[in-house]
């Protein structure tokens, strides 16, 4: 490999807006939790903005490096939050599960939103340096939110689907979803690595198209 080639500064701007996308998507879930009586995170100091504590070492350092020197491209995750979510439910509801596991996309499409009304807006008066940076927040954290948004186990999508459903009175249906999570991340390698993905995730090449037309 020849690092001489490697655009550090887009490196590194991607490095932070990981960092960035991927601990608030995280903190995010337990804070809502915390607001539905769950201390769990809170006592575990999973809420903190401190990126040590919220560090996967595959996740977060060597499968974002490895994508990014094979493809350009990057994704990765953080910790997951411990959630007590017989808490949350107790307290709020299978409204609450529901929100739970949606707040770290909505943290992501508002910080992606927010990224993208910048660059638009106020590109000239930021610099290109931050407005180049500001597109790589924006693309990596509306990647994560339409990838999260995905009903496959163990995305956010599916879990919000399942409370959802536990809510509406499809309990049997919740729980026979609820039961493919063990084989969840099998299940989302072999749709990614297969050529069925070109399909299965198309919704988000034609989102990011309709944002890109924008700038």
């Amino acid at each position: 490999m020849d690092f001489s080639s490697i655009d550090i500064q887009r490196l590194v701007f991607l490095i932070v807006s990981l960092i960035i996308a991927i601990v608030g998507h995280e903190i995010m879930h337990g804070f809502i939790a915390y607001k539905f009586g769950d201390s769990t995170a809170k006592n575990l100091g999973r809420l903190s903005i401190n990126p040590i504590k919220h560090v996967d070492p595959l996740g977060t350092i060597v499968v974002p490096s490895l994508l990014y020197f094979s493809t350009g491209m990057a994704f990765g995750w953080a910790k997951p939050v411990p959630v007590n979510m017989s808490v949350v439910i107790r307290n709020g509801g299978y409204m609450a599960g529901v929100y739970v596991a949606l707040a770290g996309i909505f943290y992501n499409l508002i910080l992606a939103i927010t990224s993208l009304f910048l660059v638009i807006n106020f590109v000239e008066f930021l610099g290109q340096d931050i407005g180049y940076f500001l597109f790589i927040l924006f693309s990596v954290n509306l990647f994560l939110a339409l990838f999260n948004l995905y009903p496959i186990p163990p995305l956010d999508g599916s879990k919000a689907l399942i409370y959802a459903l536990a809510m509406l009175g499809y309990k049997n249906i919740a729980t026979k979803i609820s039961s493919l999570e063990r084989y969840g991340m099998i299940i989302l390698v072999v749709i990614l690595i297969s050529p069925i993905s070109d399909y299965v995730f198309a919704p988000i090449r034609y989102v990011f198209k309709y944002f890109l037309a924008m700038l």
